[in-house]
């Protein structure tokens, strides 16, 4: 039988990574700190995934249950790996509930963290119950329950969406773009248009960066076929004046301040480093970046090398990551974890 790969994570890339590597024959052993497999797509109910549309309880549901139904594939839930000692080829995990693995490799495909908006209190969150990140307005269309007001259950008129909500914000440690906020953040535009022809929704901008070909897909559909509005500012505080709340700043590309009242505020929240990596790096043995994201040896190497030989890493692990980019790199990783298998000697016998 074939060395077996542990990987820890059940997101979109550490499901891509198993049933890589089960695919050709390899026994994985996928370790998943949560009780439910599928990682935030999941765990946070996202609903229509960009940029494939899919429902993402059915394109990640998906990759659960052919996961699942592996036979090759040895799932343990509400675990995580508490050490991981030896080298390539003769690893050894210690997991939290005692039991140990044995593996030739190891792939961390442990994702990220949602930012906290209570990390920003001027913009509202957590003081008035309108105002919503775009998890939770994910959360309400995928139920089915709709677009309402949290504090009324209404129909919103107006909505504002406000990007680079715990990104490209130095003020609070977070230096780094998100990548995919401005993507999403059109997407939900759209849909909340498409369900509410009569309401307003305006996106508060820095820089648009729906990058590739998101250009026109969602940057230029959402403003040309759904009238959704962009205003380039800087936001200094949302407030209420006891009906409507009311977002502050100032429009940078006229110079003068602007006042707008809205039924709903929404902010477009980015993506921090997995809480749990200082554990996951001293776990692993594996240095992190500046960020504290997990640190990637030289791109030009071996695909998603670490600092520790044999143990790989792919998908929002590594920083801010799309969902198909991540799952092309649980891919890539789990060729390199299947090359070093097959090429490093057996561990001697007794």
């Amino acid at each position: 039988m074939s060395k077996a790969v542990l990987v820890a994570g059940a997101g979109p890339a550490g499901l891509a990574a198993a049933h890589a590597l089960a695919s050709v024959g390899v026994p994985v052993t996928l370790v998943e700190r949560e009780q439910r497999l599928g990682g935030a797509p999941i765990l946070s109910g996202y609903a229509k995934l960009v940029p494939s549309g899919e429902w993402a309880k059915d394109a990640i549901g998906g990759m659960v249950a052919r996961v699942e139904s592996n036979p090759l594939v040895t799932v343990k839930r509400g675990c995580t790996v508490a050490r991981l000692d030896g080298e390539p080829g003769a690893f050894r995990a210690g997991l939290s509930d005692g039991s140990s693995v044995d593996a030739g490799a190891a792939i961390l495909a442990t994702g990220f963290t949602h930012f906290d908006s209570i990390n920003k209190p001027e913009w509202g969150f957590g003081t008035y119950p309108d105002v919503v990140t775009t998890t939770q307005v994910e959360q309400m269309i995928s139920s089915g329950r709709g677009i309402r007001c949290p504090s009324d259950g209404r129909k919103p008129e107006r909505v504002a969406i406000l990007l680079c909500v715990g990104s490209r914000d130095r003020q609070i440690g977070r230096e780094w773009c998100s990548k995919i906020c401005c993507t999403v953040s059109c997407n939900i535009a759209m849909e909340i248009r498409e369900e509410l022809p009569s309401c307003h929704v305006y996106i508060y901008y820095m820089d648009i960066r729906t990058f590739g070909l998101y250009e026109t897909k969602y940057y230029w559909q959402s403003q040309e076929e759904f009238k959704v509005k962009y205003i380039k500012a800087r936001i200094a505080e949302v407030t209420s004046d006891g009906s409507k709340l009311i977002v502050k700043g100032e429009d940078t590309l006229v110079k003068r301040p602007i006042t707008i009242p809205f039924d709903m505020v929404v902010h477009a929240i980015g993506m921090d480093p997995n809480i749990d990596n200082k554990r996951i790096s001293t776990a692993f043995g594996v240095d992190l970046q500046e960020h504290g994201y997990i640190g990637k040896a030289s791109a030009y190497g071996t695909a998603g090398a670490t600092s520790r030989p044999g143990v790989f890493v792919a998908g929002a692990a590594t920083g801010p990551e799309t969902i198909d980019d991540s799952i092309a790199q649980a891919n890539a990783a789990a060729m390199a974890a299947l090359a070093l298998i097959n090429r490093a000697p057996a561990p001697a016998t007794a």
